[in-house]
């Protein structure tokens, strides 16, 4: 499918901020998805996962969360393999984030695409992003109908604003996937979570045996073919059910 890809310069309160877009060039207007990065960024792999799902048929967003440390800032797996060091300074730049400026980074974001007032979106997010696509349903329950969760970091810790304290109020479907195997956020630490939204019936938690930390991308040492594809369809099935362009 031929699609339309785009970089949108959003002004924000600590300057410009990439906001990268891709949807199918004909037809729509098509229901808006945002994706919250994972640690390594904007890389080829997160390109080629935003391609894949606007040919499904949606208009997907992802605004640059490191911006205020530089400009589309991304990291391949060759150059970390080449240059450990590289994996400090992903650390230093996750620790540069923080709940109140990502969802400020999404208002500014979602003024800038100027969506219709009854949109119903969806959002996704790669470990640290699936904190964010929490906020981001708790947030604004109106306008988020959806949400999904690839290998999540960071829903569980000691804080009185921790995720799992209030996850059991969650309204919307939400998926998780995760692995048995994953060695950077495993399933012990985010069990609170899960326990908390055990029983609602909005919410999905499947556990890939096997399956590590960034099991989503393709080419990676940490591909699971089948965690990346089953939590994508589920993905896609309740964005088809829930999601529309206003």
């Amino acid at each position: 499918m031929d699609l339309n890809e785009s970089i949108l310069d959003v002004a924000t309160d600590d300057g410009t901020m990439a906001v990268l877009v891709k949807e199918p060039a004909a037809g729509g207007p098509f229901p808006t998805v945002v994706i919250f990065h994972d640690a390594p960024a904007i890389r080829e792999a997160l390109h080629e996962f935003m391609r894949k799902l606007a040919a499904d048929g949606f208009r997907v967003v992802t605004p640059d969360l490191y911006h205020r440390s530089g400009r589309m800032i991304g990291f391949e797996p060759a150059d970390v393999v080449a240059d450990p060091s590289l994996r400090n300074r992903m650390w230093e730049l996750i620790a540069s984030l923080d709940d109140v400026g990502i969802q400020s980074d999404l208002d500014d974001t979602l003024d800038a695409l100027d969506l219709p007032a009854d949109a119903k979106l969806g959002t996704i997010g790669f470990c640290l992003g699936a904190r964010a696509v929490f906020r981001t349903l708790e947030r604004l329950p109106e306008r988020f109908a959806a949400g999904s969760m690839f290998h999540p970091s960071f829903l569980a810790d000691t804080e009185p604003d921790s995720p799992h304290r209030s996850a059991a109020q969650l309204q919307q479907p939400l998926f998780i996937g995760i692995g048995t195997a994953d060695k950077v956020q495993s399933i012990e630490m985010h069990q609170p979570f899960f326990d908390a939204v055990e029983p609602l019936d909005n919410v999905e938690v499947e556990i890939f045996d096997g399956a590590d930390h960034g099991f989503t991308w393709p080419g990676y040492a940490t591909y699971h073919q089948e965690a990346s594809d089953r939590t994508y369809e589920k993905t896609l099935e309740i964005f088809r059910r829930t999601l529309t362009a206003g």
